[in-house]
């Protein structure tokens, strides 16, 4: 019998696999684990939406945890500080808003429908979850929380700027106005919106959307008028009604 050493036919030990293969085996599991504790985190995020509407603006970290089903020690696994959960927080809010506002611009035509629009769509997303929103803008002093509303801020304003410029191309009229119109309108809003939902939405949203449409489309179409134009292309944007 030969021996297991001299045997040609005997299983040899198994070589370690390549370094490449094993850094693929530890990515890998690195991977799943970041993707796991992404989840996770998202879960905790939707954990605190749920306690704010449920608690309002000034819900605490106990309120949180006790939503998400956990302790308060596992939810500073995830976020440093209470801080860091609302800014997580915040970018869901300003998420909406903006997942809200650019499908409604981009679909209209016509110059004040745009401005209509841009305006239903705003007081829309207050009118469904006015307790986020307040949260929100009244606690925009905290440093992160106030560049995520700058930031959708700037990001809705840039696409409103654009749409607003295409349609002042296409009329002759100069697009300079585009940026500094799309930067006021979406300011002006703002600030009629949190007066709005502080009140707690003392008219309604049909009649609120009528009248700031009313008052800013004046503005634009002063400057409309004023251009030196033809009065049909001046009036090029409405329809005509047999």
């Amino acid at each position: 019998m030969q021996s297991p050493l001299t045997d040609v036919n005997a299983s040899e030990p198994s070589a370690p696999p390549p370094d490449g293969e094993q850094k693929a085996k530890g990515n890998g599991r690195r991977d799943r684990w970041a993707d796991h504790r992404e989840q996770r985190r998202q879960e905790l995020v939707g954990a605190a939406v749920q306690a704010l509407l449920r608690h309002g603006p000034e819900v605490d970290m106990e309120q949180v945890a006790a939503a998400a089903g956990v302790s308060k020690p596992v939810l500073y696994r995830y976020f440093a500080d209470k801080s860091q959960l609302w800014v997580a927080v915040s970018e869901v809010v300003a998420a909406r808003v903006v997942d809200t506002i650019a499908p409604a611009v981009e679909q209209v035509r016509e110059e004040r429908d745009l401005v209509e629009a841009t305006i239903d769509a705003y007081l829309g997303v207050i009118e469904s979850e006015p307790r986020l929103y307040r949260f929100l803008m009244h606690q925009s002093g905290d440093p992160g929380i106030h560049r995520v509303v700058a930031g959708t801020s700037r990001q809705v304003a840039a696409g409103l700027a654009r749409v607003i410029g295409d349609r002042l191309r296409t009329l002759g009229l100069d697009a300079g106005p585009a940026e500094p119109w799309a930067y006021g309108l979406v300011g002006f809003v703002q600030a009629v919106g949190d007066w709005w939902t502080t009140h707690g939405q003392p008219i309604s949203r049909t009649a609120l959307t009528d009248y700031l449409t009313a008052l800013l489309w004046s503005g634009i179409e002063g400057v409309r008028a004023s251009a030196d134009l033809p009065h049909e292309l001046t009036r090029a944007h409405e329809r005509i009604v047999p």
